[in-house]
């Protein structure tokens, strides 16, 4: 036995020993004293013992490391201290108690802008020392996005991309360079505007079961809007990805049967994790035995259960293309979850149900919810409804309904949709960059590793870019020739990784609107308040659902029950 070996053994025999002594006697105040004195002559033993000196040497050496790794760190990012910084944030931890907590209390988006009214288009936040650099001007955010990830000096962020591939698998938001280049390709010719035509018969009949749904509850009665919406856009997505029937009556044998509410509330979990995660929660934090992880969990056994078997049987039939599939619903083997398996074999059961996770979160709550505030501010904005009413009744007599040739007379409506959209970006924050190699954005030297955000619902209150901001003006829209599209919009992105779903969203949003302003007259019943009070998960949403009372016009009751 070496000396060392010998002295850590005898130092922790001897702290055993004085441990024993002391419960032994603990209810013996007479001896105590004794006792004190022995514990301080075992410390003293053990301060001089050469276990001491290693483990206060090594302490020293690790303090040392932090302290420069953390100074070069302080100089590396020094430059960005000349940006205005929220005030309020604690001596060493910096912003993130105020980050974290909008997040706990689902206000994250609501802090980026409160933040960008006080301190201007470009500000800085600190975790510790790492900085988080916020814009809201829009046209610095799409020239930074677009010239960015096209040069190579912006990347989407390694937490992000966390965030997302750890629903289920690597994704096509989770993803970069190459990896996301082949993804995007494959999914790319199902989004088209060529393609949405052969759609709209589904978006059609989609929302026409809304209008029946309504139709069936107003006298008036109050009636939940968003929840309608969301249930909508998920039976439009689940029939294009899944070949699902947008009728409510009808189900398939290719997998459980869509279950909206259900299905939802598990997607909400996840979009709300990912938003945890990507402002800092730790991964590994899921396996915890806490609420939030057992939610976590249950929502995420039930959406896999809802697709292993559609993806199982998309990729029998890739590994058997010979096979007649004649049990197998038409609609099943034309949805796009058929089409992407057989055309990218790089796609696996796993990264298959991870997109369609994916394609679930992005082609459901992000127009639902956008179609419950155009909704809301209709109601608020009589003259806007009176000038849109008057634009649908023209056009429905004209091509007798709603059709994809009446859609060239809609723009309007459109323009309704895209100012919403200003406003309420419902997926203001959910995103970010970092700074691969030392960069530029405006005048501003940005350091490599910095994180850079932005405030979609900010930079839609540019009052250099938007006129007015706080009015609801959709002819801004619109211009002499036809629709405005020199005006940015940034709700969907932009550059390369702009949403792949744009122009579905519009589409559906254009058909839904179309036949609400036909068929009813509507009031929200908690005011502009339901427009006020938002929460977010992933996406910016209404806390009260929009509840709104329904009343059917005249002139459309024939015409709803003639369809």
């Amino acid at each position: 036995m070496t000396g060392k070996t010998r002295s850590r053994k005898i130092t922790a025999n001897s702290c055993k020993h004085v441990y024993s002594k002391i419960t032994e006697n603990l209810n013996r105040p007479s001896e105590l004293k004794n006792m004190s004195l022995l514990l301080n002559t075992q410390v003293n033993s053990f301060v001089r013992s050469p276990l001491f000196y290693e483990i206060l040497g090594a302490v020293t050496v690790l303090a040392v490391i932090l302290l420069i790794l953390w100074w070069k760190q302080r100089n590396l990012y020094s430059g960005l201290r000349s940006l205005p910084s929220p005030s309020g944030g604690h001596w060493f931890l910096g912003n993130a108690p105020q980050l974290l907590n909008s997040v706990k209390e689902k206000k994250f988006f609501q802090l980026l802008f409160d933040w960008a009214k006080e301190l201007g288009p470009m500000y800085v936040y600190w975790i510790g020392s790492k900085p988080g650099v916020i814009l809201s001007d829009p046209k610095l955010i799409e020239s930074t996005i677009i010239n960015g990830m096209r040069d190579g000096s912006l990347v989407r962020t390694q937490i992000t991309r966390k965030a997302y591939n750890d629903i289920a698998g690597p994704i096509l938001l989770g993803e970069s360079g190459t990896e996301w280049q082949w993804r995007r390709k494959a999914w790319n010719p199902e989004f088209t505007p060529k393609v949405l035509p052969k759609h709209f018969d589904t978006i059609d009949r989609a929302c026409f079961q809304i209008i029946e749904t309504i139709k069936e509850t107003a006298s008036p009665i109050e009636v939940k809007a968003d929840p309608l919406f969301v249930e909508l856009t998920t039976r439009v997505i689940s029939c294009l990805l899944f070949g699902i029937p947008v009728d409510k009556n009808r189900s398939t044998a290719e997998g459980p049967p869509l279950e909206i509410e259900k299905l939802y509330q598990a997607m909400s979990v996840l979009t709300y994790r990912i938003l945890r995660v990507a402002t800092g929660e730790k991964i590994w934090m899921k396996y915890l035995p806490i609420k939030s992880s057992q939610e976590y969990w249950e929502g995420r056994k039930y959406v896999e259960t809802f697709l292993i078997p559609r993806v199982d049987l998309a990729l029998q039939m890739r590994d058997n293309p010979n096979k007649n599939w004649e049990d197998i619903c038409p609609l099943f083997k034309q949805s796009m979850l058929v089409k992407i398996a057989a055309k990218e074999p790089k796609y696996d059961r796993d990264s298959l149900i991870a997109e369609s996770i994916e394609f679930l979160i992005a082609g459901t709550d992000t127009t639902a919810h956008s179609l419950s505030f155009a909704l809301g501010e209709l109601s608020l904005n009589q003259n806007v409804f009176q000038k849109a009413r008057t634009i649908v009744d023209r056009t429905w007599e004209t091509y007798g309904g709603i059709t994809v040739e009446s859609l060239k007379d809609l723009s309007y409506i459109r323009a309704i949709f895209k100012e919403t959209l200003r406003l309420y970006s419902v997926s203001s924050g959910s995103t970010s960059l970092q700074a691969e190699r030392d960069t530029i954005v405006g005048d501003q030297p940005i350091p490599r590793g910095t994180r850079i955000f932005w405030s979609t619902i900010a930079a839609g209150r540019d009052p250099s870019i938007y006129p007015n901001p706080e009015e609801f003006i959709p002819e801004r829209w619109l211009g002499d020739d036809g629709e405005n599209d020199r005006l940015i919009i940034m709700a969907f992105g932009s550059g390369s990784h702009r949403c792949l779903g744009e122009n579905l969203a519009i589409l559906e949003a254009t058909v839904m609107l179309t036949m609400l302003l036909r068929y009813f007259d509507w009031e929200l019943v908690n005011g502009r308040s339901s427009l006020e009070n938002l929460q977010q998960n992933l996406l910016i949403y209404p806390v009260d659902r929009m509840p709104t009372k329904f009343t059917v016009r005249e002139l459309a009751r024939q015409t709803v029950n003639a369809k």
